[in-house]
């Protein structure tokens, strides 16, 4: 393997470009290979976990480019800097650098002073380094207030011109926005985290002069107040996200209070292949004519599970991954009426649209009729490979008997009619296992492709001195290849489907 031709070589690191551990371990391997892969950890070297205030390797490399009357003015401000020439450096690092995240830098420019103006003047120096020494500016994360303009500069303007994705806070002065407004139109990933409720002029003129903008995504963070006061705060947003409608494919928006223009904006999304919006302020009418032929993902909460239910309604069929992305306990659930009819009706136009879904999320109550179309689905449904389950029992009756019928009826449905492709189970609530019904339904699967499965609580019921016994059994199932996992986790690993079994 070590071989192999340099193209080949490049191919396979810009696969594993987000996997640190096995970068680094490429450049121990012989010359070629570091020769290689370091134009691909150089892209972007802010992407790497490096403990900067340990570690000053980005710092020393940096500094060594910087020209001697510039070391000598930062030094008279008692900015330490190593001692340590261009001419030792292997490689021309920064020619390969495309992206600058203002974060690290902080944390990287700390290392050498905590003086605020010393580290201004240092952050000045090495921001007008990489517009000098970066071929082109792909990527920005500026969620860090940069302590100066960089891009009045001719050569940040030039850079600035490709630049495809930026991550930005609304905290920024609007300048920044006005003058890459100015420099870059082709930015075709744009994620904005909202921390204040008002001024988004900026923000707003950056979006509305975008020509490739494919992905969009806002989420407000903290409290903001002022939106109970303004409930069109975000209009201009809204409008000038509207310029994009045609070319934008994957629309993220967590507003914390929808805008009154939303249900005119969003049935101008047509290509979507991914949504994820609150819908809960949209009537019935207005769901109807949001109409994605061509979505693939599709991102809601348990609240909405009837709004979710009238966009599946009008997809197109390629639908891929259904998330519910926030769950509730069983005493919420308990006081929402129309719990059971939208659950039933969700579960149905999942089973009856939806014959691609890989990547489900399900919330239901533990009714027979619930639980009959939840089989009819899995029995559909012949590409599922991961499934969320949140099962509720709704009588608020007492003690382990109701999850222990819940979990044994669970158990008994995926032997029966489980997909030949599903791959894992998360669950949530009330299920309960009994180490017999376990013991059943393992004996039941072998033969079948191994099952992970995940629970946030501990959904396996112990008799006295029976922990040893249940840790027998699963040991004995994943050694035999029945099982590859079965375990508890915490609740944010269980629900997020990124999270790896």
């Amino acid at each position: 393997m070590s071989k192999l031709n340099e193209d080949i070589l490049l191919l396979i690191f810009k696969e594993l470009r987000d996997d640190s551990k096995s970068l680094f371990s490429c450049l121990m391997v012989n010359r070629f290979w570091c020769k290689t892969v370091i134009p691909v950890l150089w892209r972007n070297p802010w992407n790497y976990y490096i403990n900067y205030n340990k570690k000053k390797y980005l710092f020393v490399i940096i500094v060594s480019y910087l020209s001697d009357n510039a070391k000598e003015s930062l030094m008279r401000y008692r900015i330490r800097l190593p001692s340590f020439s261009y001419q030792t450096l292997l490689f021309d690092y920064l020619s390969f650098c495309r992206s600058i995240n203002t974060d690290t830098m902080k944390s990287i420019i700390s290392t050498a002073t905590s003086l605020a103006h010393a580290q201004c003047l240092l952050e000045q120096e090495f921001y007008h380094l990489f517009m000098k020494k970066f071929p082109e500016l792909k990527y920005l994360d500026m969620k860090s207030i940069i302590r100066h303009q960089i891009f009045h500069h001719p050569e940040a303007m030039l850079r600035s011109e490709s630049l495809c994705e930026l991550k930005c806070d609304t905290s920024i002065d609007s300048s920044y926005f006005y003058s890459l407004a100015h420099i870059s139109q082709y930015i075709q990933r744009l994620i904005i985290v909202n921390t204040k409720a008002n001024g988004f002029h900026g923000i707003a003129e950056l979006i509305g002069v975008q020509k490739n903008l494919k992905y969009f995504e806002w989420r407000d963070v903290g409290y903001l107040p002022v939106i109970i006061l303004e409930p069109d705060l975000y209009k201009e947003i809204l409008f000038a996200l509207e310029k994009s409608a045609n070319i934008i494919i994957h629309l993220n928006i967590i507003f914390q209070f929808m805008s009154r223009s939303s249900p005119k904006v969003f049935p101008k999304f047509h290509k979507l292949k991914r949504l994820r919006v609150g819908l809960n302020s949209f009537s019935e009418e207005q769901l109807k004519i949001c109409v994605y032929h061509d979505l693939e993902i599709l991102e809601t909460d348990y609240y909405e599970l009837k709004a979710a239910s009238i966009i599946i309604e009008n997809s197109g069929g390629h639908l891929k991954k259904i998330y519910l992305y926030r769950h509730h306990d069983i005493d919420d659930v308990d006081h929402h009426e129309k719990f059971n009819e939208y659950s039933l009706m969700f579960i149905r136009k999942v089973y009856e649209k939806c014959l691609s879904i890989e990547y489900l999320s399900l919330e239901f109550p533990s009714s027979k009729q619930h639980f009959n179309e939840f089989e009819k689905l899995l029995k559909i449904c012949q590409n599922l490979k991961s499934l969320i389950l949140a099962i509720y029992t709704m009588d608020n009756v007492k003690g382990d008997e109701p999850l222990l019928e819940n979990g044994k009826e669970l158990l008994k449905l995926l032997v029966r009619s489980a997909p030949t492709n599903l791959r894992e189970i998360r669950i949530l609530f009330d299920v309960k296992f009994s180490l017999g019904a376990l013991k059943e339904f393992l004996e039941k699967w072998r033969g079948r492709p191994a099952l992970s499965i995940l629970t946030s609580t501990s959904n396996v019921i112990y008799k006295k001195n029976e922990k040893t016994k249940f840790i027998k059994l699963i040991n004995i199932y994943k050694n035999n290849g029945v099982i590859k996992d079965l375990r508890c986790e915490c609740f944010k690993n269980v629900v997020n489907l990124d999270y790896k079994i």
